[in-house]
């Protein structure tokens, strides 16, 4: 990929063959944001797994202390009026069943960012799973996005839940902050993803789990990081 002349000026910035700590890390994917908006934060983790074998596909949540600095767009999936009021209270912005279903359907649009779906329902998004899982939105009991608690899964994802996984090539990619929070806040938010990440380590990977993690601001340079 091409990159513009201030992009390469950062880069030049550090040296891109050093693991860095995560403290100075930070400092420095702060230092090379290159945008005149709040530049989101990244970190990118390659892993020793085969995402090809169903045993080892790495799908898992994590509690970020300090959110990621996006609202997040919540659709739920339910059937009964009880669970429809615990999603609405909870804040969801788009709350249905077999009628939000069949409009996915129609028009196959998801515009929404997580989906949390009641047990009763998953029969019926079977009909949807080839538009929400390509885009990562299926809603899954590993991920704690398919529960009866409706409600309590809308106000976790509405507070500073995440649901990641690996994609078809090992890699996961995962928003943990915004350059204008504090290093600390980062910190803590980029321990807390690590550490779940290495919790959902499959038993059945063999090798290095965690073979590359690099951080980098929106449009910005990577810098790779200690794990």
């Amino acid at each position: 990929m091409k990159h513009g002349k201030r992009y390469n000026e950062l880069r030049t910035s550090f040296d891109d063959n050093k693991v860095y700590e995560l403290t100075e890390a930070i400092t420095l994917v702060k230092k090379t944001s290159n945008t005149k908006f709040d530049s989101t934060i990244e970190v990118h983790v390659r892993l020793g797994v085969d995402p090809k074998k169903s045993d080892q596909q790495v799908r898992t949540t994590a509690n970020l202390p300090h959110g990621t600095g996006k609202k997040k767009r919540i659709a739920a999936f339910v059937s009964s009026p009880e669970h429809e009021k615990d999603a609405k209270d909870a804040g969801a912005e788009m709350v249905g069943g077999e009628e939000l279903v069949a409009e996915i359907v129609k028009t196959g649009k998801c515009d929404f960012d997580v989906a949390i779906a009641s047990p009763d329902m998953m029969p019926k998004l079977a009909k949807v799973a080839k538009i929400l899982g390509p885009r990562g939105l299926m809603p899954s009991p590993k991920n704690d996005t398919v529960t009866q608690n409706v409600g309590q899964a809308v106000k976790d994802m509405r507070g500073g839940k995440i649901a990641f996984k690996c994609d078809d090539t090992a890699n996961v990619h995962q928003a943990i902050g915004k350059a204008s929070f504090s290093d600390e806040q980062l910190i803590e938010n980029f321990t807390a993803f690590l550490e779940s990440l290495k919790r959902a380590k499959p038993s059945t990977s063999k090798g290095t789990y965690i073979k590359s993690v690099v951080l980098a601001s929106t449009m910005g340079p990577g810098v790779k990081v200690a794990a």
